[in-house]
């Protein structure tokens, strides 16, 4: 059913909601398009944002693309619209990556979506210790529930293969050390020292690095590194993190795409839950170490994202582009 033309200030509002996802480094590697005579948001690649280094085949941008896509689809849902989504619509456009079509939705529709709503802006990357306390099995089911519902798999490892992450984090860790070229991307994208924090716009300002390790297994990526930051506390983590493993069944462009949105849908939920979360790429960023992160008896595809879930403080709120700079009407 065809919906009056949306204002400007609704529009607005909605790719407001959809750039509070998470991405990579918070490069937010997005786009948004609307047109309004089809009533349609599209998403495109933003491919300055993309990271050589790290992320050479922009598998990882596409996750951060899809997970501000499916908060599109809660935003829309929240308005009372029907998001009608069409991944890689155009061949020919590789970094045209979603066209969302906004109908009136059908009463009773959409309940699911928009009870995640809240949590958009309630979500926030924590990097701080995490409460030695178990997560509820009917939590956790949700969870994965939660990642099915949009073409992807939630699994926890037994501790056997958890431990095996945490050591390919380790690895990740080391082979950094060993060439400086590594950290090109984690340079570019993180802001030290008062001025570049409180202005930034973009990338890991240092107020959001939380605590340097001091010891304990949580997989917590220093931003940091050897550079100094002031005021900078060293606490001890949890020695057992909780963590959960994102997959797919492919490997392909819509399926990163797939899994951004599944990682957005287990975020909301978690933090619904009163859960804080943090995401760990840093292994999945090595081709051989990705793919040694699978859990060979349950099959799990290919892995995504590695999370890290528990009860703690939610980390603080990062800075993000305004509007203006990610939007264009048509």
């Amino acid at each position: 059913m065809p919906v009056t033309p949306l204002d400007t200030k609704t529009v607005v509002a909605l790719v407001r909601e959809a750039t509070a996802a998470p991405s990579m480094h918070n490069a937010q590697p997005w786009r948004f398009r609307y047109l309004t005579e089809r009533q349609a948001l599209q998403l495109s690649a933003d491919l300055e944002r993309a990271m050589p280094r790290s992320d050479s085949v922009h598998r990882g941008l596409h996750l951060g693309c899809g997970a501000a896509l499916f908060n599109l689809r809660v935003a829309a849902e929240h308005t009372g619209l029907e998001p009608r989504v069409h991944l890689l619509p155009d061949a020919a456009d590789p970094q045209l990556l979603a066209d969302v079509r906004l109908t009136a939705r059908a009463k009773g529709d959409g309940a699911a979506l928009v009870a995640l709503h809240p949590a958009i802006r309630r979500r926030h990357t924590s990097r701080y210790p995490f409460a030695d306390k178990e997560i509820p099995e009917a939590v956790r089911a949700a969870l994965s529930e939660a990642a099915r519902l949009e073409g992807a798999r939630l699994d926890f490892p037994a501790p056997w293969h958890a431990q095996s992450l945490l050591d390919l984090v380790s690895d990740a860790e080391g082979r950094d050390t060993l060439d400086p070229r590594n950290a090109e991307d984690l340079n570019r994208w993180t802001r030290i020292g008062t001025a570049e924090a409180d202005t930034a716009v973009d990338g890991v300002p240092d107020y959001a690095f939380g605590p340097r390790k001091w010891y304990g297994g949580a997989p917590v990526r220093d931003f940091a590194g050897r550079r100094p930051v002031a005021d900078r506390a060293t606490v001890t983590f949890e020695n057992t993190p909780h963590l959960a493993l994102l997959s797919t069944a492919q490997d392909a462009t819509a399926d990163w795409l797939r899994a951004g949105q599944a990682l957005e849908r287990v975020l909301l939920l978690a933090t619904v839950h009163d859960l804080a979360t943090s995401l760990t790429s840093h292994a999945l960023e090595w081709p051989d170490l990705r793919w040694v992160a699978r859990d060979p008896r349950s099959a799990t595809g290919f892995v995504q994202m590695v999370l890290r879930i528990g009860y703690g403080p939610q980390g603080p709120a990062t800075p993000r582009r305004p509007v203006r700079e990610v939007l264009d009407i048509e």
